[in-house]
C-alpha cells in the first residue's frame, strides 16, 4: 500500500479477518526463483500450504494460494512478488478505502497521525530497520483524506536518513529512483496514490489541505 496512514489503519486495522482476507485477494504472488534462498519463510507463514520447496528453491502452487500477500512480507530477500500488472495493489488500495469508508460513513471521527520513527517495513515483517526520514511530528484532522495527503507530502520533502533503506535504494539505483516518492523509492511494486483518489471519489474527503501549525 506505499505507507501505513489514517486510511490504511482503519480499513485494514477494522476489518475483519474475512476481510482482510479479502483486501488481499486480488492478485496471488509470484517467486523469483534468481532471488529465492530456500529458506522456508514463505512456507511457515503460510496458513495454506502454497508455497512448497523444491530444489532448494521455493514456488507457490496457485490452487491452494488464497492471495493473502503474507508470504510477500514474510520474504527475507523480497523474492516473493505481487503480480507484475501492478493491478492487484490498485485494487487493495480501492478496497481499503472502501472499508474505511463503511467504518467512518455517518459516524463522527477525528484522526491523529504521528509522523515518528517512519520505518521502511510494513507491520507483517517480522522484523524492521532504521528510519527512513527524520520526525516530523503530530497532525490531527477530522478528514482522513487529508491527513494522509498532508502526512505523505511532508514525508516526501522531508531529507532522507543516512545510512538507512531508503538511503541504499537511493544510492544503488539513482536512475530509477522517482523523484522524491520515497515510498516508491523504498518499495517500487507498491502504489500509494491510488488509496486517496479513490477515497476522495468515495466523498470521504479531499487531497486538498491547509497546514495550520500549533505550537
Amino acid at each position: 500500500t506505499g505507507f501505513g496512514g489514517a486510511i490504511k489503519n482503519i480499513g485494514m486495522g477494522g476489518g475483519s479477518r474475512a476481510g482482510k482476507m479479502e483486501m488481499h485477494h486480488d492478485g496471488k504472488p509470484h517467486i523469483s526463483e534468481r532471488k529465492c534462498i530456500g529458506c522456508g519463510a514463505c512456507v511457515r507463514i503460510c496458513a495454506h500450504g502454497a508455497p512448497i520447496i523444491e530444489n532448494k528453491k521455493a514456488h507457490i502452487d496457485l490452487d491452494k494460494c488464497v492471495g493473502c500477500g503474507r508470504c510477500i512480507g514474510a520474504c527475507p530477500t523480497d523474492a516473493v512478488k505481487p503480480p507484475a500488472d501492478g493491478s492487484s495493489m490498485e485494487a487493495l488500495n480501492k478496497k481499503m478505502a472502501e472499508y474505511a469508508w463503511a467504518i467512518l460513513h455517518g459516524r463522527p471521527h477525528f484522526h491523529i497521525s504521528l509522523i515518528v520513527d517512519v520505518s521502511p517495513y510494513c507491520d507483517c515483517h517480522a522484523e524492521n530497520d532504521a528510519p527512513v526520514v527524520p520526525n516530523i511530528g503530530m497532525l490531527a484532522s477530522f478528514d482522513p483524506v487529508a491527513l494522509d495527503q498532508a502526512c505523505a507530502d511532508l514525508v516526501n520533502a522531508a531529507p532522507v536518513m543516512a545510512n538507512s533503506l531508503l538511503d541504499d535504494h537511493l544510492k544503488a539505483d539513482p536512475e530509477g529512483c522517482q523523484g522524491h516518492d520515497h515510498f516508491h523509492n523504498l518499495t517500487p511494486e507498491s502504489e500509494w496514490k491510488t488509496c486517496l483518489a479513490h477515497a476522495e471519489k468515495l466523498g470521504m474527503g479531499t487531497r486538498a489541505y491547509e497546514l495550520v501549525t500549533v505550537k
